[in-house]
């Protein structure tokens, strides 16, 4: 790198801190949320929280990720074995799954031996790692989220696995077209993906039914969520409405979900994938189209708003206080766990602004994935490769995938006996996987890659808000979005000696 370590790090610090306070001032903005939430299933509400009129938020929305509960290892590691600490930001239930995994590696050899511990949420591991980068005072293995993959790569901390990839001829060719075309950059694989997801439409069957919708047909394009959310729609008996259709979370992913599957641009240079990208270019007609049947479902009363944090949402469609909703995939264990014996459950892909939508592009992949630092000496890091490859084997897909509604990365879990016993009694996790499959290969599922997505996201989150509030015009919010973010990005392409 141009500069040390140490100066690199502290104008990061800098230029998150200059674009959040550049973020739409309607609302104090929300720390930075992961892709998704890797959390626990979210109790059943008996009361949801109510939807708002009107999407102002005076406190900042805190990021929901209960603490895992601590799973000491089942062996002191042996004699001579070769210790190393992952770090991941699994937590809840479907954290306690990671410990379970190291363990089962750990019986299977003596050579190397994992110590997993659970870092918080990603950005709060992401955080510590770039704490601890100046002292090596770091792990062999880290789980790092989706949007730090531009800077990961930057910041030149991590061996590329495909180094590892190369020495051994390691077979690749049975992993996930679409998850590895997100986290190839430059014709390599820098990190290993390990939790992948996309965006759900998740419904209530029964209320659909009561609605005289049929639940075999959910809605496909924007036009048709609109309809149902309108017929889904209850009210008092002086007309306010008590029950909105659908609801979405205020969150920047779900916004660059839907901006991909219109087949929009985040960034320029086909999202930084081109070439590094220099300005936001979200602001388009892709853009301000999502933005219009946002607001205009949310003015008519459709489409509830439970606040940027998304266990609200979720927990508003488990108390049946709105009859759709969107989340990743990564929480469908949980909404199956809770929703049984309720009422029944539907998934559906993700609703695009028209049919043909549906031949261009596709969703983005969500989740993480491993990275295995130079920081640490050589035998650990062949340590961290050797986990590595288990964690993507096959059976261990399997068992990850049926544990919280990742989807696994290689194709041949799908024939591990317990993948195929799962889907054929909870169906709803076909959904995932067909809508991973239909999605064609190409720059808008891709995804965006730029340094500073975590702020981005917040500042789109904003605009999203000012929206809602009719303080802005979906254009005039975007505009001012995107110039807070282009101008993130040329700081971080300068401090980073990006050219």
């Amino acid at each position: 790198m141009k500069k040390s370590l140490f100066i690199v790090l502290s104008l990061l610090v800098v230029l998150s801190m200059l674009l959040t306070s550049c973020a739409q001032p309607t609302a104090t903005p929300a720390p930075p949320k992961p892709t998704e939430k890797p959390a626990a299933a979210a109790p059943a509400a008996t009361t949801a929280p109510a939807a708002t009129t009107a999407p102002a938020a005076t406190k900042p929305a805190a990021t929901v990720a209960p603490t895992a509960t601590a799973v000491p290892p089942t062996k002191v590691a042996p004699a001579g074995a070769q210790r190393i600490a992952f770090w991941h930001s699994m937590s809840g239930d479907v954290g306690n799954k990671i410990p379970v995994m190291a363990d089962s590696y750990n019986a299977t050899q003596t050579k190397c031996f994992v110590d997993p511990t659970y870092q918080g949420s990603y950005d709060d591991s992401l955080n510590k790692l770039k704490a601890g980068l100046q002292s090596k005072d770091v792990p062999a293995l880290v789980q790092v989220f989706d949007l730090g993959t531009r800077l990961m790569i930057d910041l030149q901390v991590a061996t590329p696995v495909q180094t590892f990839i190369d020495k051994e001829k390691y077979d690749i060719s049975d992993l996930e077209p679409n998850v590895l075309n997100y986290y190839s950059v430059g014709g390599k694989l820098n990190s290993m993906p390990f939790n992948s997801s996309n965006p759900m439409l998740y419904f209530n069957k029964d209320m659909f039914k009561a609605a005289g919708l049929d639940p075999a047909k959910p809605p496909r394009t924007w036009d048709e969520f609109s309809a149902a959310a309108r017929k889904l729609t209850q009210k008092d008996a002086a007309g306010k409405v008590t029950v909105p259709g659908g609801a979405f979370a205020i969150y920047g992913w779900f916004f660059e979900q839907f901006l991909a599957v219109s087949g929009g641009y985040y960034a320029d240079n086909e999202n930084g994938r081109a070439a590094a990208a220099t300005k936001a270019t979200f602001n388009s007609p892709e853009g301000v189209a999502i933005l219009d049947w946002w607001k205009k479902m949310y003015d008519e009363g459709i489409l509830g708003n439970y606040g940027r944090t998304t266990v609200d949402t979720r927990n508003a469609f488990l108390a049946g206080k709105t009859a759709m909703f969107i989340d990743s995939t990564a929480v469908l264990r949980s909404m199956v766990d809770t929703t049984t014996g309720k009422f029944e459950l539907g998934t559906a892909f993700l609703p695009r602004p028209n049919e043909a939508a549906f031949q261009k592009s596709g969703t983005i992949i969500g989740g993480a994935s491993v990275w295995i630092l130079n920081a640490r000496p050589a035998a650990e890091q062949a340590c961290a490769w050797e986990f590595v490859k288990y964690l993507v084997s096959a059976p261990q897909q399997a068992f990850w995938h049926t544990a919280s509604g990742y989807y696994p990365i290689r194709k041949a879990a799908y024939e591990e006996q317990v993948d195929k016993d799962w889907r054929a009694k909870y169906p709803a996790f076909q959904t995932a996987i067909d809508q991973l499959h239909a999605a064609p290969t190409n720059r808008f599922t891709q995804g965006g890659l730029i340094g500073v997505f975590p702020t981005a996201r917040q500042t789109i989150e904003g605009a999203i808000e000012e929206v809602l509030a009719g303080k802005s015009t979906p254009q005039q919010a975007l505009d001012k979005a995107a110039e807070s973010v282009t101008k993130a990005i040329q700081d971080y392409n300068k401090t980073m000696g990006i050219k």
